[in-house]
This record gives C-alpha cells, structure tokens and sequence, in this order.
C-alpha cells in the first residue's frame, strides 16, 4: 500500500505540483474509506469473493519484486538509480551501477546473510525441539529487531561525533523530527505535553478540493483494490489457522472507518499487516485492545528515539526491507497448484506479474482482474455437463477379491451413476450402461443460466442425435424431409 501511495504521489505531482504529498495522500485515504465503509455498511461485503486469488498472488508477487528492486541501489550504495522507474529499468540500471558500490554494500550483504542465517537456525531448532516452538518462533520474530541494534551499534562506533548525515562514513538515515523540541531550559510536564502536541501539528480536516477529486480519481480504484485485497486475504488466511469465519461487511466496515478518519489525524491510506498479525496471533492477543499497547510503544519510540535512529544505515534498513517483501513472492509449488487447476489462471499469473514489472502495479492489478472476470464468464458462458450411465456395484473381500458378493460377508449390489464419456478416470474396464432405452441423464456443472443455455441445448442436440433413430423411418411428415 505503501509503494501505490508513493507511485500515486509522484505520477500527480508530476502534472500537479501546486498539491502537497501529504494532501494526495489524505484525499486518497478519505475517499478510499469512505467508500469502503458505505459498502461495509450496506451489507454487500460479499463483492470481495470475486477477487481471483490468482489477481492477489499476481499482486504480492509484483509488489515484493517492484519493492525489493527498488532497495537493492540503497542496500549497494549506488545512489543514481531512481527507484521510482519501472521495475525492469531499475533492475538494468543497478546492474549498470555495481561497478560504483560503496562500503554501504558490505553492511547492507552481511544485513542480509545474517538476517537469513537467524531465521534459518531457529527453524531447524523448532524442528528439533518441538517443545519449544513457540519460543523458537519469537526469537525468529525478534531478528530484525536484534539486527537493527546491532547495526545502529556499528554505525554508532564509526560515526561517532558525526553532527551530520554528509559527514558519515556511510550513508545513514539523519536527523528524525519527534516534534517541536521545547527549550532545555523548560524541561517540565508542560514542555513534554507541547512536546507530544506538536507531533500532531498534521492533525486537522484533510483539504480535499475538487481540482485533487479529479486528479486522485483516477487511482482511487487500484487503492480500493489494494486496501481489500491485502486486508481480506490476512483476514482469511488466519480465519483457516484459528478455526473461525469472518464477515466480508464488518470487515469492509473496519478497514473503512480508520481511512475515513485516519487523514484527521495526518494518516494516509493504510490496510491489513501479515507479520504483526502472525506475532499477535502467536502471542494469543484475542482482542483489539493489543492494538493500543503497540501504540504507546511507537509514540515512545518516536519521542524518545528518535537520536538513536540517527545511525541507523540506510543499506540495512534497505536490507530488512528486501528481506521482509521477499517473501510475498508467490512459491513454485502454488504457481503448480494454480496449473493443476487452471492452466489458464497461471498465464493471467505470469501477465500481471510481468505487467507490474514492466509498467506499474496497478496496470497488473487491472490485468489480472479483467482477465479473470473475462475467464468467469467464458467458463460460464461456455460451461461443458456430463451424460450419465448406470454401472452395479458391489463390495469385493480382500482375501477374495473374485467373490463378488465379498466371501462370508454377503452385500447386495446398488447402482451409481458415472460420466458415459470420460470413464477412464475411475475404471476403463467397467462398462456404463444406458439407464434406458431412449432415456438419459444429464448433469449441469456450472448451472443453468440464460449464458450457457444455448450452448447447453446444442450439446444435448448433438449427442442425442448421435446416440438415437427414429422409430419410423418411412415416415415423413413434411415432403423433401429425409430420415436421420
């Protein structure tokens, strides 16, 4: 959501100058909540469901790459690559500036080899002692934080007396606002209380104008679809893991109200997360209130802080960033699940995918949604039933498996019906018999809709004609008509 809101801020302020990030931002958020929440109210949250898993995957798997290629320059030192390009010209371009790596490429490697190497010993550990898993996944949790400070310390140690971020020896984030800092004369509970005020100086009614409606317009469905996509499918996947269900409406009631009000607080679109959703989950949280204990946390991070941020290298943060989205790549063996289901869906995957890379997200986004309705309604349109024939059934014994009526333990026969055309999948050797003489079974496999009718009626025809004669055949009601 992030990168759309960046991509979104750039591509108007190209052609608009005269609005502020931050107000794009807020509009994009307001209106983007306002919608969400109108559906949310009105109970037809049960729109999501036609969001293709396939576009969600395409999605993240586009993202994480876009994301990833976009911090490689930072995490190598190469400050010339514009990571606002489109993914494949960044991809070229840091491939042309390897040769110019500074000393951030070392920092920003071994970020990433250790961040790597953490994860992969707690998860042999929790493998082998399974007793402690759960300890094992909170260390694993807590990598980033361990990696972060150990860095911070580095740079510390090397940059230290470094009044600015020019002057370090490696590129560091600088000078982090917490505020208005009071005087240090006034170091009383009012200056801490105008202190914490001032951090909210962007708080306030959003200017929403309607020369920004018309130019935020345009992006606002690839929010929306963004703010739902991500937000549904965590909602989902921990529903699975936790053995409950959700309500698509209350969702969609949620995710609206905070981007609805969030932007009177300096807030600009925001959605779903899925590690601080599976550290809560792990951790047991069952109600929002843990939600308030993560901001308190932040607000003193942000207050008191803020100067130990000053060290923190950019080339680690931009590995922990690489690490973090890598792996939101979709993984071979569910590109393979999508082929064994659909070998259709796994091109519509690989479009968007290669869209996002060679355009923007949002072009993907838009592919992959398109192709796949285009493919509900091919399917529906051209939807294939089954004919139905009677086989006998009867129970075998192992020990005995000639005995039809299974040795000692005698049962009777039923019938079952099977398709008269693709029996080869269950057992070419039986033979599937015609219920009756003239009379046969049809199976619809995608309902009866004004759609599909036709086609359905033709298939009959054909097969019908096929399988069937007249019982008269030197009659003929009308003169020039022949026997079939």
């Amino acid at each position: 959501m992030s990168t759309l809101v960046g991509r979104v801020i750039s591509q108007v302020r190209e052609e608009h100058p005269e609005f502020a990030p931050e107000q794009v931002a807020r509009g994009l958020a307001l209106i983007s909540g306002a919608f969400l929440l109108l559906v949310g109210l009105i109970r037809v949250g049960w729109i999501v469901e036609f969001i293709p898993l396939v576009s969600i995957t395409s999605f993240m798997t586009g993202a994480a790459i876009s994301i990833a290629a976009g911090q490689v320059p930072t995490m190598m030192g190469i400050s010339d690559v514009n990571s606002r390009d489109p993914t494949f010209r960044v991809i070229i371009n840091t491939l042309k500036g390897l040769p110019r790596t500074k000393i951030d490429a070392a920092l920003g490697l071994s970020t990433l080899i250790l961040l790597y190497l953490i994860r992969g010993v707690c998860t042999y550990m929790a493998k082998k002692q399974p007793g402690r898993k759960r300890l094992w996944f909170f260390i694993s949790t807590l990598r980033m934080a361990f990696v972060i400070l150990l860095y911070i310390l580095i740079s510390y140690l090397a940059n230290r007396g470094v009044t600015s971020k020019d002057q370090a020896r490696f590129k560091i984030l600088g000078s982090v606002p917490s505020g208005k800092s009071p005087p240090k004369s006034r170091q009383n509970v009012a200056c801490v209380i105008a202190k914490f005020q001032a951090g909210f100086r962007q708080a306030g009614a959003p200017n929403i104008s309607p020369e920004l409606l018309k130019v935020i317009a345009p992006h606002l469905p690839a929010t929306i679809i963004v703010l739902i996509i991500e937000h549904i499918a965590i909602s989902k996947s921990f529903g699975r893991v936790n053995n409950y269900m959700i309500n698509p409406s209350q969702e969609l009631v949620a995710i609206g109200f905070t981007n609805l009000f969030g932007p009177f607080l300096g807030g600009y679109p925001a959605t779903g997360s899925f590690s601080r959703t599976a550290i809560k989950s792990k951790a047991g949280v069952r109600t929002p209130l843990a939600g308030l204990f993560t901001v308190i946390i932040i607000l003193l991070a942000l207050y008191a802080l803020t100067s130990v941020f000053f060290y923190i290298p950019m080339s680690t943060l931009a590995a922990l960033i690489i690490h973090a989205v890598i792996d939101l790549v979709t993984k071979p063996r569910v590109v393979y699940q999508f082929w064994r289901i659909s070998p259709l869906e796994v091109y519509i995957f690989f479009a968007g995918v290669f869209l996002a890379i060679f355009t923007n997200i949002e072009n993907g986004i838009y592919l992959t949604m398109a192709a796949s309705a285009a493919l509900l309604l091919w399917r529906t349109a051209r939807a294939k039933g089954t004919f139905l024939g009677r086989v006998s059934l009867c129970h075998v014994s192992a020990a005995n498996p000639d005995s039809k009526d299974g040795g000692s333990k005698k049962k009777g026969a039923w019938e079952a019906f099977l398709p008269v055309e693709n029996n080869k999948r269950y057992n070419p050797e039986i033979e599937v018999e015609s219920p009756h003489p003239g009379v046969f079974i049809f199976r619809f496999e995608n309902g009866f809709t004004y759609a599909n009718q036709q086609h359905y009626l033709d298939g009959l025809l054909r097969y019908v004609q096929k399988e069937t004669r007249r019982t008269q055949l030197d009659r003929y009601e009308k003169l020039g008509v022949c026997s079939i």
